[in-house]
């Protein structure tokens, strides 16, 4: 992952322990088979390896899959500046299709442009993996809104 020009401020020093925990309650990446496969403080990547089940009728990756886990990359990327007793939920997106997403895997990566106070604004690029080259197959644009007291699981647990 590319590391950003400026450190993203981090609030709570559990924040890895958190998003992975919360990524593991993910039923959609578990189904897709999605790994987290990069965590740092403001930015994430999603992988998802390339399976039938996944795909549109050329034999591409799906554009529901691709815009899933741009969508999920986002929202963690904006988790991870999150305070405890936070959790965060999209608010908005908007993703472009640049290329066919053909491959043998997909990967996210989305980083924090802008941290507010109730609003977070992720960038997230997608990559199709074929014969270890990567092409950017979509580009997206996210709102993530902070949720304080709002518990990150069913059962609510907030981490």
């Amino acid at each position: 992952m590319k590391t950003s020009k400026k450190a993203a401020r981090v609030a709570d020093p559990q924040w890895e322990r958190r998003v992975r925990e919360s990524f593991g309650r993910q039923g959609l990446m578990r189904y897709l088979g999605a790994e987290l496969a990069g965590l740092r403080a403001g930015e994430c990547e999603i992988r998802v390896i390339y399976r039938e089940e996944l795909t549109q009728q050329h034999g591409y990756f799906h554009g529901g899959v691709t815009a899933a886990i741009a969508d999920s990359a986002s929202g963690y990327a904006a988790y991870t500046l999150m305070p405890t007793g936070y959790s965060v939920l999209a608010v908005e997106y908007k993703i472009n299709f640049v290329a066919p997403a053909q491959g043998e895997m997909l990967a996210a990566r989305a980083r924090v442009v802008r941290s507010g106070k109730t609003l977070t604004i992720c960038a997230a690029d997608v990559f199709a993996v074929k014969d270890g080259a990567e092409t950017v197959c979509a580009t997206a644009l996210s709102t993530i809104m902070a949720m304080a007291g709002k518990p990150d699981s069913r059962d609510g647990r907030n981490g």
